[in-house]
């Protein structure tokens, strides 16, 4: 299997992937597709309204394909405008999209699927992640969206979600998937119980969609989604998701076969008992360190994270191996911690190059804001056991055995966006290995060191 990081090169050349940022006043810019609409638009109810439906042959095999088990639960397929037209469009000339997100959905759709019926959410709410991130926990936009679900730093701070050096809530499947919903349902109940103004509010803001209703309401005009004037990523993004429940709702009509997932749970929780190295834990359980990564994506660091439950996301399976396993781990495997007491003329950055440890573990593991320590004041220092030997243990990926490490030199043109797509990694990954702010300018001569599967190259 190849690394994430291909995944989200793969995602990114996907148009119909939907808006890359959620919450109050944000608006992505990693994804624009097709120019702004200016044609009158059909004049369509504001809420769904449920679609007859007439007995299925296929019903028994919603019981062993997700899709089909989807697909019995939509409602909204009846809605038609000519945005919604042009957005089906673009999904169908897309012909690897349905591939490439059933391939994804296998880890993650049945999660969100069970907590969106669990929560009498409409079934159409599983699809959101497909228009915003085409089902990847690794895409990040130019916005600093995250995860699956798209998610903005400060909005993810709002909801509750974990951000640390170790450790990233929005893109974590559990945690964004259970933030994303509460915010929904906030919204939904925030807007008259519309789901339509509730997804607009989650694109672009509950302000502004606020705004643009009592603009409206001002003028005697309707309030409804379509009757709004919003940004134009918005008045395409509730048409995508429209658009996408017509195709999984109704395959045949469309002349496209989509690829069945297990409509099965994806992972068992295994308990660690601590922090551990992900390849370690790979080991243990017997599987593919890249299919654990895909299973714990807001894992950041080679080892799971402090302060976080001590868990983690296995293939079906291998739980039970996983457990006997751990349960003999000697605890020089494991992730361990000293403590070093602060002595006069320290520096935190000194003490990160005596303990080759980043000031940003450092800061995290002791709750540090900045730079400033104080002599007499115990640090805690983290201690990589059972780390990768091959290379810097503090890297973003737990390294592999056909992984070779790059040093970079940054020519004149080049940009994170444009290294990426020429090693087959992300720009997320790139930004961690170098310690880079999400909005630094590269400079000529510039080192960056690099993690490069060798099957890809």
């Amino acid at each position: 299997m190849k690394l994430n990081g291909l995944l989200i090169v793969i995602s990114s050349m996907f148009v119909l992937a939907g808006c890359q940022s959620i919450g109050p006043g944000t608006a992505g810019t990693a994804t624009i597709v097709g120019p702004a609409i200016t044609a009158p638009v059909e004049r369509v109810a504001s809420a769904p309204v449920p679609a007859k439906r007439s007995p299925s042959p296929e019903t028994d095999s919603a019981e062993t394909d997700l899709w089909v088990r989807i697909a019995g639960e939509l409602t909204w397929q009846t809605i038609e405008n000519p945005q919604v037209e042009r957005a089906r469009a673009r999904y169908l000339a897309q012909h690897d999209y349905l591939q490439l997100v059933s391939e994804r959905a296998s880890l993650y759709l049945y999660y969100i699927v069970e907590e969106v019926q669990r929560r009498g959410m409409p079934m159409e709410i599983a699809l959101l992640p497909l228009v915003e991130s085409t089902l990847d926990p690794f895409a990040y936009s130019s916005g600093r969206a995250a995860g699956l679900w798209q998610i903005m730093p400060a909005t993810g701070e709002h909801l509750g979600l974990e951000r640390t050096w170790w450790y990233d809530g929005r893109r974590a499947l559990r945690d964004s998937t259970d933030a994303a919903l509460d915010y929904l349902e906030t919204l939904h109940g925030q807007f008259d119980n519309d789901w339509l103004l509730a997804l607009a509010a989650y694109n672009s803001g509950e302000g502004r969609v606020a705004r643009a209703r009592a603009a409206n309401a001002a003028k005697g005009l309707p309030t409804d989604f379509w009757s709004l004037k919003l940004p134009r990523e918005t008045r395409k993004y509730v048409p995508k998701l429209i658009a996408l429940t017509q195709i999984v709702a109704t395959p045949a009509r469309y002349a496209v076969t989509i690829p069945p997932v297990d409509n099965a749970p994806a992972f068992e929780i295994a308990e660690t008992g601590g922090q551990i190295a992900l390849a370690k834990a790979a080991r243990l359980a017997e599987v593919n360190v890249d299919i654990l990564r895909e299973l714990n994506p807001g894992q950041l660091r080679w080892a799971t994270a402090p302060g976080q439950p001590p868990e983690l996301l296995l293939p079906p399976g291998s739980l039970e191996l996983f457990e006997q396993a751990i349960s003999e781990l000697p605890p020089e495997e494991r992730m361990s911690w000293k403590n070093y007491q602060i002595q006069r003329g320290d520096t935190l950055g000194g003490i990160s190059k005596k303990f080759s440890v980043p000031v940003e573990a450092l800061r995290t593991a002791n709750n540090l804001k900045g730079s400033n320590i104080r002599a007499g004041t115990t640090l805690m220092i983290p201690v990589p056991g059972g780390a990768p030997q091959s290379a810097n243990p503090w890297s973003q990926e737990p390294l592999l055995a056909d992984t070779k490490v790059l040093d970079y030199r940054v020519r004149r043109g080049d940009s994170l966006y444009g290294i990426a797509g020429k090693f087959k990694i992300s720009i997320d990954d790139i930004i961690s290995w170098n310690e880079l702010k999400s909005d630094q300018y590269l400079q000529p001569g510039q080192q960056l060191t690099l993690y490069l599967s060798l099957s890809d190259s």
